[in-house]
């Protein structure tokens, strides 16, 4: 069982977790803090669920992960929140949240894939998923969901990037409540910089994506298309060099082409 009070001491935020909920299990935390309930007004509220009956990640695809063993929680955001151009940014300083976390923690080198994506040894770890609500042409609420596998030794199924947890890299059981805390923490740090100085976000995001420069392939719907990953631009999208023409790539699923 996850330990609240332990998760609660190594908490140093000024608003993001504050409002904290737990639940053994619930269709879906994006979707839940995309509701207008009663418990999700508050800016910074996060909600954490052992078992997602309707966990997804990018594209509507399911996002499984056994109980008691990996960390699939939303953050809800609600004042302040960025303009809808920038939202990408809060995406890329999520998944910078996430790896400088596992970096401090466990002394793992990880690495980030475009657009949301934390690899350690070129497996996936964790993932990111923002949704909003838009009113009147605003966004009213942005929720930012995350998956993170930290205990989980084994991954059944096809995947289309091939998986791996902390616990395995790391060789050693991981306390999630202190994993949790130190991605909030980073988070709330992170979220100032990417609304106050989104540059540095993109600079810092850049420094661990070791994908820049390599040939790739995109996939989106029924289009694919190789080139070289040039850059990421202003808006944190990708930048694919194919001769002497960029094009800018807003979606899609990244790959290395062999």
């Amino acid at each position: 069982m996850f330990n609240i009070e332990i998760f609660d001491i190594k908490m140093d935020t000024d608003f993001v977790g504050r409002n904290f909920i737990y639940t053994d299990e619930i269709s879906s935390t994006n979707s839940e803090l995309l509701s207008q309930k009663e418990n999700y007004i508050n800016s910074g509220t996060v909600l954490l669920a052992e078992h997602q009956l309707e966990g997804k990640g990018r594209k509507d695809r399911q996002w499984i992960s056994p109980k008691d063993l990996n960390l699939t929680f939303s953050i809800l955001l609600i004042d302040d929140i960025a303009p809808a151009n920038q939202v990408n940014i809060i995406n890329l300083a999520t998944s910078l949240a996430v790896a400088v976390s596992i970096e401090s923690l466990y002394q793992l080198r990880p690495e980030l894939k475009w657009p949301n994506d934390v690899l350690i040894n070129r497996r996936k770890t964790a993932g990111i998923l923002l949704e909003t609500s838009v009113q009147g042409g605003k966004i009213e609420r942005l929720v930012v969901g995350v998956g993170i596998n930290v205990n989980q030794k084994s991954f059944p199924g096809k995947y289309n990037f091939p998986p791996t947890s902390i616990m395995m890299e790391a060789g050693r059981e991981i306390e999630r409540e202190a994993l949790l805390a130190e991605v909030l923490n980073n988070f709330e740090e992170l979220l100032h910089i990417a609304i106050s100085n989104p540059q540095q976000i993109l600079n810092d995001w850049k420094l661990k994506c070791n994908m820049i420069g390599d040939r790739i392939k995109i996939i989106e719907k029924d289009r694919t298309i190789a080139g070289i990953f040039d850059d990421i631009d202003d808006n944190g999208f990708l930048i694919l060099r194919r001769g002497d023409k960029l094009e800018k790539i807003h979606f899609g699923d990244v790959s290395l082409e062999l």
